[in-house]
């Protein structure tokens, strides 16, 4: 039975206008790549700008789909954080290409722009700034970046809708932006993705492949895949979406509580030129295991994303594929030690918010 008194570290929604979008369409017989997922599009454009979107079965296809587009050749490598769920390499390998990876900005979690000019080489056609917990990277030094040496940019903003840097939304920096509607995300469709772009004979391809290469019915035009959204996902994503800026304004309410009571521990810092939507609230602890264990004990539940950096995940490392390297990486390492993730969710009421500040307080050891 579960503990009424549990602070869950996640809590997504699905209440009865999500029940009844989907029952809806479910309803309606037209259930996949139909009048819901345009709508959807439509609708999620609004949040990027008027950027084109193309509606996806995953964040992970969003990423793999953008990739694709760019026609990577044996070799060409993509510059990525190792810092981040394995998703962001994998989408890189699975389309061709090798991931690169370089450090951290010890401040955001998210890429560092001078080890990103520093591993730029022959071989590199792109860079993936992931924007971390809801922190965008620095978009500014690293467009600078991409500009000084032609590269494109594929954002993985699956944790980071309605983030902005520079007063800018996440997924308009890039060739692509890619987000994820898994439950946890700080919207969701059940599971889905999107992909943004501001080039229309881009987002025509990506149509193309994610629908088997075709625009209509066996008349295939490329090679593609199936990685289409069902209408009742599009139909659940609309709901949240018109929920999005109440749940992150909450989000970011329940982490000033957090920041300004929390004295143990270093909370997660917020760079000047951006809007965090605290997808989750990262703590540093130098007493890490420890502290996730013992607020357990005090029903509270708490995350660690990602104790393994990818570069050390087994298709990562070194002599398990021809050209791996050795990577020097001490701030990921760092953080992979040290993170700790709270809850920060929408859900949360004052009492919790108090709960979690004074069993951190009490627990916590700073690094």
């Amino acid at each position: 039975m579960t503990d009424p008194d549990f602070i869950a570290p996640a809590k997504p929604v699905i209440g009865e206008e999500e029940i009844e979008a989907a029952v809806r369409v479910l309803r309606s017989g037209m259930v996949v790549q139909g009048p819901e997922v345009a709508a959807f599009e439509e609708e999620f454009s609004r949040l990027v700008g008027g950027r084109h979107c193309v509606a996806v079965n995953s964040g992970t296809s969003a990423l793999q789909l953008s990739l694709l587009a760019l026609d990577l050749k044996p070799g060409d490598e993509v510059i990525v954080p190792s810092f981040s769920f394995a998703a962001s390499a994998n989408a890189v390998r699975l389309a061709g290409g090798e991931p690169v990876f370089v450090d951290i900005d010890a401040s955001s979690f998210c890429l560092d722009p001078a080890a990103v000019e520093a591993a730029v080489g022959p071989r590199t056609v792109a860079i993936m700034p992931v924007h971390l917990y809801g922190h965008p990277a620095d978009m500014s030094a690293i467009g600078a970046v991409a500009d000084k040496h032609g590269l494109a940019i594929v954002e993985d903003a699956a944790q980071a809708h309605g983030a902005t840097w520079d007063g800018r939304s996440v997924g308009t920096f890039g060739m692509a932006g890619c987000f994820s509607f898994y439950p946890t995300k700080n919207m969701h469709s059940l599971e889905g993705g999107m992909i943004t772009t501001g080039d229309a004979e881009l987002a025509r391809t990506l149509r193309l492949l994610r629908n088997q290469g075709m625009e209509r019915q066996y008349a295939n035009e490329i090679v593609g895949a199936n990685m289409r959204l069902t209408d009742v996902a599009a139909a659940i994503g609309r709901v949240q979406l018109g929920k999005l800026d109440g749940w992150n304004a909450q989000r970011q309410a329940n982490a000033e509580v957090l920041s300004a009571g929390i004295k143990s521990v270093v909370p997660p810092p917020v760079a000047e030129p951006a809007t965090h939507v605290f997808h989750q609230y990262t703590i540093r602890a130098g007493n890490r295991d420890e502290l996730r264990d013992a607020v357990k004990e005090r029903g509270i539940g708490t995350g660690v994303y990602y104790p393994t950096p990818i570069h050390e995940l087994l298709p990562y490392r070194r002599g398990t594929r021809p050209g791996n390297r050795d990577w020097e990486l001490p701030e990921t390492m760092r953080a992979a030690a040290e993170v700790l993730s709270l809850p920060v969710h929408p859900a949360l009421n004052e009492d919790q918010l108090a709960r979690i500040v004074d069993a951190v307080n009490e627990l916590g050891v700073a690094p």
